[in-house]
């Protein structure tokens, strides 16, 4: 491979803040020196998710802008929900007709890793030049042991929680067990000042925080031979737990998306969630623009890192961004010219520090970025890509387990028994009867 000893000089200035040159100026530099060049008139048409901290999305369009300006290839941009990504995926991966490359959640490249385009070549230059991949996301970009994707991020999914709340309901801590967590809902229902958490088909919400709550009792939609484990004594007591705190929760949850809580938050009317850092940065930053009453909820707002359940470690769900490449595309070397430079640091840690904390690194050289000490309220989220499982558990991630998690299996187990549609057993047998269908 080519020696990179001038770009990760041009790497280490930028990173701390000594390059003269702009973001064109180093993407020319990372151009010139790269291992992909583009084809002759290459066009890449992204597909991502819609942004949720607007100076994310703001320093991406800058990196976008950068790398068309100094490879010549033309980058077409377009932005789905993140329940929509997946589907939009899907119908590409079996025409073999859409997008070159997709930013999408989870499990994504493990749904079709056989028209995903090989990314070997792209992980490995990367790990070697920025200290080695996290082992958290890691897996998302891996099928049978090769590389499909890039783990690009992770979106940590933490509590958000109103401190002055809190402290009414009798607690100066955040719990960091399950009883004392239970505990907290029910004194802030009776205060008129709820929890909520997503129970609907909310992709990153309601999957993070549920399947949180399932392993953290020790129970597991597959075991590590790939079988169905679902219908266990673990299970029911998750389930139990879990009806108990729907209990105090505000009401509407089992229709709630991935926007609903921020809305709701953000209304006032929601003082505890499990969410990314996108809510105290919206208040914040409308706080900056003269909001008082933003200001005031910003300042109001802290987070924790999700209490431990029975098991007594950590149990974390946490939501990975991988980006894949079709391998219908007639522009391969673009596409890992795109990526390489999108993982780089002369631009990543300027987008890292954008998203304010909604975004965690996944390789090591980020773990330093300024971002996680800027404002002590950030530090959390940056453990998301060490604490976090595979949305696999402790079994392998596979095309199946991606299915698994786009069919909401263990998401409407726990709707189903916390909203009375059925009972504890027949909550378990029909989450079981699904899985096995698809791990058949």
């Amino acid at each position: 491979m080519t020696d990179f000893t001038r770009r990760t000089l041009i790497r280490s200035a930028a990173a701390a803040g000594l390059a003269g040159g702009t973001l064109l100026d180093l993407a020319r530099a990372f151009a010139q020196e790269s291992p992909w060049k583009p084809e002759a008139g290459a066009s890449l048409n992204v597909l991502r998710w819609k942004q949720f901290v607007e100076a994310e999305n703001t320093s991406f369009v800058k990196m976008v802008d950068a790398f068309s300006k100094a490879t010549g290839v033309k980058v077409n941009v377009s932005y789905e929900s993140f329940d929509d990504i997946q589907p939009k995926a899907s119908v590409a991966a079996n025409t073999g007709q859409g997008p070159d490359l997709v930013w999408g959640l989870h499990s994504l490249p493990q749904l079709f890793p056989e028209k995903c385009l090989p990314m070997d070549d792209v992980a490995d230059y990367l790990a070697k030049t920025y200290g080695g991949w996290i082992k958290g996301p890691e897996p998302y970009g891996k099928a049978n042991g090769k590389w499909v994707a890039i783990p690009v991020a992770v979106n940590g999914g933490y509590m958000n929680y109103r401190i002055s709340s809190m402290n009414k309901a009798g607690f100066k801590t955040f719990p960091t067990d399950f009883p004392g967590f239970l505990e907290l809902c029910k004194a802030l229902k009776k205060n008129n000042t709820p929890a909520g958490f997503a129970l609907g088909h909310a992709t990153g919400d309601a999957n993070s925080w549920l399947h949180w709550i399932l392993w953290g009792h020790g129970g597991y939609l597959i075991d590590k031979d790939n079988k169905v484990s679902i219908n266990s004594p673990e299970t029911a007591k998750a389930l139990e737990y879990c009806k108990q705190l729907y209990g105090t929760f505000i009401e509407g949850t089992p229709s709630w998306n991935d926007a609903s809580n921020n809305k709701a938050f953000l209304a006032g009317d929601l003082h505890l969630t499990l969410n990314g850092i996108s809510i105290y940065v919206a208040a914040k930053t409308a706080g900056a623009k003269g909001d008082e009453k933003m200001k005031a909820m910003a300042e109001d707002i802290d987070h924790a890192l999700n209490p431990v359940g029975p098991v007594g470690h950590p149990t974390e769900l946490q939501l990975a961004f991988p980006i894949l490449g079709f391998n219908f595309t007639k522009v391969p070397n673009a596409a890992k010219a795109f990526i390489a430079f999108m993982m780089s640091a002369q631009q990543y840690n300027p987008w890292l520090e954008g998203a304010q904390g909604y975004l965690t690194q996944t390789l090591h050289a980020y773990d330093t970025n300024p971002v996680w000490t800027a404002d002590p309220k950030n530090k959390v989220f940056g453990e998301a890509s060490a604490r976090t499982l595979p949305i696999s558990g402790v079994g392998p991630l596979s095309p199946q387990a991606a299915a698994a998690a786009a069919d909401f299996i263990v998401v409407d187990m726990f709707a189903r028994y916390c909203t009375g549609q059925e009972d504890l057993k027949t909550t378990i047998k029909t989450a079981e009867r699904a899985a096995q269908r698809t791990f058949r």
